[in-house]
């Protein structure tokens, strides 16, 4: 179980550094061109790719397979969560969108509880609601620095969870490499639907190729290792690494964009990393006792 746990551990790493570094070429495209224009043209290369990996692998279920409930409710809790995050990161501090996104340790417990009936005593629920604070500490409510955009990353926080808690109740009959292709089309389409409404189309320069195509990489390396991660290790020793983003997100926003998170931002993602780790923490100690 040791060698499983550091193999997931290094995937959720691998995963955390894949979405940032789509998050940044992705607010990138923004400057440019609708977030539908982009989300497109970025699934259409990740999901040629990542169909063309799991067809060689013979990774592919029928359709039916991803019409399961719980293949389903993931794929739902993804693209609805891509949708509000794609749309709120081009207007808000890359290191403040994903440090709300460290809420989701807590959000997954919070669901597995709920939905999963697993077990959550006094000292987790206080966790969850004072790292739930620490979330609107980094919001900003009626304060100067305060964004509704940030309401947006909130939302695909509760979103993400709903997707990890399904993935946590898929069979392993239901192979990661389908899901990433599911996963992939399915934000395609949605892309779809929000570039018809915005209804403009930007001049794709060879620089932006370049950006969609890296795009396009790191998040099917995002999509693939996520899964791999949640289903070879154990949750309390893999989650933590999911926190290695905020780290990645600050300093790439801090290089690219020239964004420096303020004191309410650092403070509040003190508090969610702080909760997020004695939760799951707490995780540990109980199953140890079982």
């Amino acid at each position: 179980m040791a060698s499983s746990n550091l193999r997931a551990a290094l995937f959720m790493a691998l995963a955390m550094a894949g979405y940032v570094f789509n998050d940044v070429f992705m607010k990138a495209l923004a400057e440019d061109m609708s977030m539908g224009q982009a989300i497109v043209l970025r699934g259409m290369v990740a999901t040629l790719l990542i169909w063309f990996i799991a067809h060689r692998s013979g990774a592919m279920r029928p359709v039916g397979v991803a019409l399961r409930p719980m293949p389903l409710l993931r794929t739902v809790g993804e693209v609805v969560a891509t949708v509000l995050f794609l749309t709120a990161l081009p207007r808000i501090y890359l290191a403040n969108a994903t440090a709300i996104l460290q809420a989701l340790p807590l959000a997954v417990t919070l669901g597995a509880s709920i939905f999963l009936r697993e077990p959550v005593g006094w000292r987790r629920w206080v966790a969850i609601i004072v790292g739930f604070l620490g979330v609107l500490v980094i919001i900003q409510p009626g304060y100067v620095g305060y964004s509704p955009y940030s309401i947006l990353v909130a939302g695909a926080v509760l979103c993400a969870a709903a997707r990890d808690v399904a993935t946590r109740a898929m069979g392993d009959d239901v192979p990661s490499l389908f899901i990433s292709v599911v996963t992939s089309a399915a934000v395609t389409v949605t892309g779809l639907g929000m570039w018809i409404v915005d209804g403009s189309i930007a001049p794709v320069t060879a620089a932006h190729l370049l950006q969609i195509v890296a795009a396009a990489v790191f998040i099917l390396v995002g999509y693939q290792f996520v899964v791999l991660a949640m289903r070879k290790g154990e949750i309390a020793f893999v989650a933590p690494f999911r926190y290695t983003s905020l780290l990645w997100s600050i300093l790439l926003g801090a290089i690219v964009f020239a964004e420096i998170p303020d004191p309410p931002t650092i403070l509040g993602s003190v508090i969610v990393v702080a909760t997020g780790l004695y939760t799951l923490y707490r995780e540990h100690r109980v199953a140890q006792r079982r």
